[in-house]
């Protein structure tokens, strides 16, 4: 499954409907949750998706400006609110932490889907989200909407997904696309991640952390500031929050760009690649929090693993236990290894070396016997 994501210009006219579309989607989904709470505190009953999705033609009979959103957008709405139930009720047999399933507000809701836009029986477009030639798709009750088609969809397309990021809007579709495998390299790499570069390969690549959140800390704490200011409920406090979210956007705009560029250079170049298996989010409660949620290693991590996935390649995560401090050219391992934040100096051998450069090595050493002669498994296989 590959995502295609275009920007969409609607008129003024269109824009309304889109956004009286996502109003009355979200009042949906709080009104179905309602319904599920009150059935089961006052009656012990639980409500199922199908129940809630044989009632939707009694709520377009009783408001029938329901009848201006399409069948699919309200079911897939019914379904968004069970699958929170499904992962609530999930995270709870499993103990861990569950938060119950919220109401949304006005700023937590920003999209709705049309589930089938694809006709398999006749190989055609169903219906929404058809993509017409004068460069517009067509969206029921809204219009036919201009769309910067900036590269070709590949694949069936299977669902559609409006969305709406501060005052842009997209058209995402998720297609059926078949895998591009890239022919074999022979080659392995191991990853040591971190913040002072953003990774050091087993190679003696070294790529630096762009940090983009602390080159942008200035402008957006002046931003901040200005909105602190303003106040509740003012328009000028609306614009300022505005200013400040699209700081925010742009930032994680520039990370995404950063960390597809690096994930496919790895991938085109690898058959192998391998990196430390760490606690993300564990390290991000930390007092470095704002440096490793600024470098973003998770969704580096993600996107490395989609991309390996399409191109037949494999990604392997190690245990990252003392690969910073272990030797390796002898393997001794001992904390007085590791000299300084950079320098490596075995206190068995003497052998020196980058201490980051040192530690990739050892990622790709734990990862190469399961990873490359087939003895064995990976610690991790994402």
């Amino acid at each position: 499954m590959r995502a295609f994501r275009y920007r969409l210009y609607p008129t003024k006219a269109q824009e309304t409907a889109l956004l009286d579309t996502l109003h009355l989607t979200r009042e949906l989904y709080n009104a179905a949750l309602q319904e599920r709470r009150d059935a089961y505190r006052k009656a012990g009953k639980s409500v199922s998706v199908y129940e809630q999705m044989r009632s939707l033609p009694e709520v377009k009979a009783v408001r029938p400006e329901f009848k201006r959103v399409h069948a699919h957008v309200l079911q897939g709405v019914v379904t968004q609110l069970d699958r929170a139930f499904q992962g609530f009720f999930r995270r709870v047999k499993q103990g861990v932490t569950a938060g119950y399933p919220r109401f949304k507000g006005q700023d937590r809701w920003n999209s709705f889907a049309f589930k089938q836009v694809w006709d398999n029986s006749r190989g055609t477009w169903f219906g929404p989200g058809k993509v017409l030639d004068t460069g517009r798709i067509y969206l029921p009750n809204i219009g036919n909407v201009r769309m910067k088609m900036h590269r070709p969809m590949e694949g069936k397309p299977k669902t559609l997904t409006i969305k709406k990021e501060g005052n842009e809007w997209y058209a995402v579709y998720v297609c059926d696309a078949p895998t591009r495998p890239l022919p074999d390299t022979g080659s392995a790499v191991g990853l040591d991640l971190g913040t002072t570069h953003f990774l050091i390969t087993s190679d003696g690549e070294f790529v630096d952390n762009p940090r983009f959140l602390q080159s942008t800390l200035k402008k957006l704490r002046v931003a901040q500031r200005s909105l602190s200011r303003k106040k509740r409920g003012s328009k000028r406090r609306r614009k300022a929050r505005q200013h400040v979210a699209s700081i925010h956007r742009k930032v994680a705009r520039q990370r995404l760009d950063f960390h597809h560029k690096a994930a496919r250079t790895l991938v085109n170049q690898h058959d192998l690649i391998a990196h430390e298996d760490l606690n993300v989010k564990g390290m991000g409660q930390g007092n470095l929090a704002r440096s490793i949620h600024d470098v973003g290693w998770g969704q580096f991590l993600n996107l490395l693993s989609l991309k390996a996935a399409d191109a037949g390649r494999r990604v392997i995560g190690v245990d990252p236990r003392f690969t910073s401090q272990r030797c390796h050219a002898c393997g001794h391992t001992e904390k007085a290894n590791r000299r300084s934040q950079a320098m490596f100096v075995c206190v068995s051998c003497g052998h020196e070396a980058n201490a980051d450069h040192n530690a990739a090595k050892n990622v790709l050493g734990r990862a190469v016997p399961s990873g490359l002669n087939g003895r064995g498994q990976p610690h991790a296989v994402v």
